[in-house]
């Protein structure tokens, strides 16, 4: 398996820079859109499932993070408060957490309200040191797909055993094939907070939740505030991480003075849920990269369709193609340059899954010869077929390169 860092470069995804700073990669076109493609799909699978979706700035006030306890448990991979005035500093937000508290707290909130899922895809930071950065796996700039899910105690089981559900459905989407659950447990010492009853539940909670899932427990663990189900894959490097995770969180709440108001008009305290279906956006694309080797899945590889006509004389007809695929919703582009064999060969290099050739048979009659990423050739047909076929297998979000018969 090759790295991504490698394949990275390759296939022109991201580049690091001196310039930019170590752990800050930059994100290149063809990188950028199968992210935005994965984007989208996650906003629209949280949307489906009842979230909603906010925008929360990168920093905030240093006293936001010493409530959240932050500041305390994380100081040393923080990065240094930027001092405004004697009354302003600022710091970047490790976490989004501290964020959505204040979202819940915007207004009086009722049960009829929970469970209230609050999603984001965020940017957090970390000041890592630079020997532990690489590539897209440890950066300082996170971009996260981070969610906090209020709810009453009574409503935690159903609600941890939905986001494992979507969890499921988006790792299928992808390819991702992860390693082993794990339930986070709290250990000895004292850097967890909390009371010895709220982590029993918490974790009894998450026990009960992963009933009949296969899983290894791994005291110390956990979050500073809580129990945590992770799910861990491993990189080409055999290396193990976390990328998606469930956390349980019965301290922010109080810490934040979050509540709602009962049947009977009581205010009471809501659980608080972290929750992350697909991780952050960097580690889930190295992870993403290597698995694939590159050869992502149609629906977010970053040139879905490449067309070539033979020669110059079958211009007009490659450009009425190429819009009718882009009006279909399809990342298209068109390579008239060099010889037919070479640009054909260059597609293979760059894994793009669809490559239509358009000689003047076809130009005659509006048709395109396509090319599958697996060798694969198919016969000459009407070029509104093609686009239909391939749009067919993106809409379906498809590991396959045909759409089933």
């Amino acid at each position: 398996m090759i790295d991504h860092r490698r394949l990275g470069r390759e296939l022109d995804l991201f580049v690091s820079d001196p310039l930019a700073g170590a752990g800050l990669p930059i994100w290149l076109p063809a990188g950028a859109a199968a992210r935005h493609a994965v984007e989208e799909y996650v906003r629209e699978l949280e949307r489906r499932a009842g979230y909603q979706h906010v925008y929360s700035p990168p920093l905030g006030k240093r006293e936001l993070f010493a409530l959240s306890g932050h500041l305390g448990y994380f100081a040393d991979e923080m990065f240094p408060p930027m001092r405004l005035s004697a009354d302003d500093e600022f710091v970047l937000r490790p976490a989004l957490c501290p964020h959505h508290a204040l979202v819940y707290r915007a207004r009086g909130r009722s049960y009829r309200e929970l469970p209230l899922r609050v999603g984001e895809l965020g940017g957090m930071y970390r000041a890592e040191r630079s020997g532990v950065l690489g590539g897209l796996s440890r950066v300082r700039a996170i971009s996260l797909n981070d969610a906090h899910n209020f709810c009453t105690l009574e409503q935690v089981g159903d609600e941890v055993r939905e986001i494992l559900r979507l969890i499921r459905e988006a790792h299928a989407a992808l390819g991702v094939r992860p390693a082993g659950f794990r339930l986070s447990l709290r250990g000895s010492g004292a850097k967890y907070v909390g009371d010895d009853a709220s982590w029993a539940r918490a974790e009894e909670l998450l026990r009960a939740a992963l009933d009949g899932v296969e899983h290894e427990e791994a005291p110390g663990e956990a979050a500073f505030y809580g129990p945590k189900i992770d799910i861990q894959i491993v990189d080409a490097a055999g290396r193990e991480s976390t990328l998606s995770t469930v956390q349980l969180d019965f301290d922010k709440p109080e810490k934040f003075d979050l509540s709602y108001t009962d049947p009977s008009g009581a205010r009471r305290r809501p659980v608080l849920v972290h929750r992350s279906l697909v991780g952050s956006m960097e580690r889930l694309f190295a992870y993403l990269i290597e698995v694939h080797q590159g050869a992502f899945p149609p629906w977010y590889a970053p040139v879905q369709l490449l067309l070539l006509p033979v020669d110059a004389g079958q211009a007009d007809a490659v450009a009425r193609l190429a819009r009718r695929a882009v009006d279909a919703g399809l990342r298209v582009e068109v390579d008239a340059a060099g010889s037919l064999g070479a640009r054909v060969r260059d597609a293979s290099r760059r894994r793009v899954p669809y490559v239509g050739v358009v000689g003047a048979r076809e130009a005659a009659v509006d048709a395109v010869a396509l090319r599958l990423r697996d060798g694969r050739a198919l016969d000459p047909m009407p070029a509104a077929d093609a686009v239909g076929l391939v749009g067919a297998v993106v809409a379906a979000r498809s590991a396959e390169l045909l759409p089933p018969r």
